[in-house]
């Protein structure tokens, strides 16, 4: 079985999270899953709303570019992957990123 490598986000640059950040379909991903943190208490989502609009396999990328800079965490939960926004962690790393971001007005 393959696993996900999630980085220690003390190792993780901020130009890396700005620049997983600046795609607007990451940033829908990861508002989404930033809302089900607040609203389920868990931080997990599964299928985002963007995810029926765009191939898998680019979705699969975006997910890479959101875990490999640190921002999500991924599992295998039978033939799903669960990923998780690590917003207490980023939040720790980066006081404030996060709240900017996910704030700003979507342009």
């Amino acid at each position: 079985m393959s696993r996900f490598i999630h980085p220690n986000l003390n190792d993780v640059p901020l130009a890396s999270v700005l620049h997983a950040l600046s795609d607007p379909t990451r940033l829908a991903i990861v508002r989404r899953l930033n809302d089900d943190l607040g609203a389920k208490g868990a931080g997990l989502a599964c299928n985002c709303a963007v995810a029926e609009e765009l191939p898998r396999a680019t979705m699969s990328n975006h997910f890479t570019v959101l875990r490999s800079s640190g921002l999500i965490e991924s599992r295998k939960q039978g033939t799903m992957v669960i990923n998780c926004l690590r917003r207490a962690e980023i939040d720790a790393r980066f006081p404030g990123l996060l709240d900017a971001v996910l704030s700003a007005d979507a342009a």
